[in-house]
């Protein structure tokens, strides 16, 4: 089988995913043609030059309806003959279009792609597509459904996570992040949004809190103890599903869950053939991918089984994995994930996470992988593991290797 290899990777900063936000202005099918022309700028790339553009996204309405990986092609300076797919794995689409275009080439069917995706949520709200498992009575009853903030509680009281122990990873998150931004750490990837006149927009990750600390988000309130508790009452739902528990510990709260951020990451995929036609250096190799279906209640714990499966399957083992990167969507998950494999903390986002800098849904998947090759190279280590949660209760994993 052919091997798939990463040439580039490259993302927008992260925008404040709100009206008073600095990418507001800026369209879905816009932002992602900015980042398919610097894609094809920095390699080079000409004519009918890659198979596809694959690209994910989320919340598939208005602006971000469609096809909108075709729509971003035509707007870009790509040619008009490369295609465009559109895909939906939530908050793993932009990761699964990683994984579809490696899967591909592996398989013979191309010699290159670009692959990622994008969020808008500052334009489009999350949730506005009216997902069937939220709306749908049926399905909702049958799968005891319950809101992912209330999911990410549950996982604290499952797992024995206290309320100081998410917002110490809240904290640590904003830390990392702040200590990355001051070292440049992610300048080789940023691409600056720029407007119609080629003035500046957006050159900087715009939604960090540095300075947060433990007494700040000690005065938060807890964001879903109402409806869990209240109206519409979801702890009752869960506790029919985990009748074991006696109550849901309400800790998370908007410090130490994933920011509602604007941003679009993409990464250059291609075989060895492609490089060459290029003139073009491997970074990396996609050595395996996986995904799985999980508990739909829970959730978003599929981090830890989605991993098991990806190291089973490549014949490794936790330990030869020198960094990894767990999608901060709540700090319960990360937290479940290290709890699960005994890591050490220093592994894993150690340039921050979600937490501080923002999860563009349907990008961040993208986003993580280029952060976490950028952070091999910068260490001079080998191999690294991307994972996240994802939504009805899914995971999804990609694991790299230097080359």
């Amino acid at each position: 089988m052919t091997d798939a290899y990463i040439y580039d990777t490259a993302r927008t900063p992260r925008g404040k995913g709100r009206k008073d936000g600095s990418l507001h202005e800026v369209t879905s099918v816009a932002l992602s043609a900015r980042l398919l022309n610097a894609v094809k700028e920095r390699n080079g790339l000409e004519g009918h030059a890659v198979e596809d553009v694959i690209w994910g996204n989320a919340t598939q309405v208005m602006e971000q309806g469609g096809c909108l990986a075709r729509s971003a092609v035509l707007l870009s300076d790509l040619d008009e003959r490369i295609p465009g797919l559109s895909i939906n794995r939530f908050c793993a689409s932009g990761m699964e279009a990683v994984n579809i275009a490696a899967n591909q080439i592996k398989g013979g069917a191309g010699q290159g792609y670009i692959a990622g995706g994008v969020e808008m949520m500052g334009r489009v709200a999350m949730g506005s597509d009216g997902a069937a498992i939220a709306v749908d009575p049926q399905l909702a009853m049958k799968t005891y459904f319950v809101p992912q903030g209330i999911s990410a509680d549950i996982i604290a009281t499952e797992y024995g996570f206290s309320r100081e122990d998410v917002d110490a990873l809240g904290v640590e998150s904003q830390r990392r992040a702040a200590e990355a931004i001051k070292d440049n750490r992610f300048a080789k990837s940023i691409v600056p949004v720029l407007d119609q006149n080629g003035l500046v927009i957006l050159d900087h990750d715009e939604f960090p809190r540095a300075g947060t600390t433990m007494e700040t988000l000690g005065a938060l309130k807890p964001s879903f103890k109402d409806m869990g508790e209240v109206m519409p009452g979801f702890d009752k739902v869960a506790m029919l599903k985990y009748p074991h528990l006696d109550h849901i510990n309400h800790v998370h709260h908007a410090g130490n869950s994933s920011g509602i951020v604007d941003g679009a990451a993409a990464v250059l995929i291609g075989n060895k053939e492609f490089g060459e036609a290029h003139g073009l250096k491997p970074r990396a190799r996609i050595r395996a991918t996986a995904k799985i279906g999980t508990d739909p209640t829970i959730m978003l714990t599929g981090p830890v089984p989605v991993t098991e499966k990806i190291l089973q399957d490549s014949g490794m083992s936790i330990s030869d994995i020198d960094l990894f990167e767990v999608n901060e969507a709540f700090a319960a998950v990360v937290l479940r994930f290290m709890q699960a494999f005994n890591v050490d903390a220093s592994k894993v986002n150690v340039n921050g996470g979600a937490i501080a800098l923002g999860h563009p849904l349907g990008a961040t998947g993208a986003i993580i992988i280029g952060t976490l090759l950028d952070e091999l190279e910068r260490r001079d280590l080998s191999t690294g593991l991307a994972t996240l949660c994802v939504a009805s209760g899914m995971g999804a994993a990609t694991i790299i290797e230097r080359v």
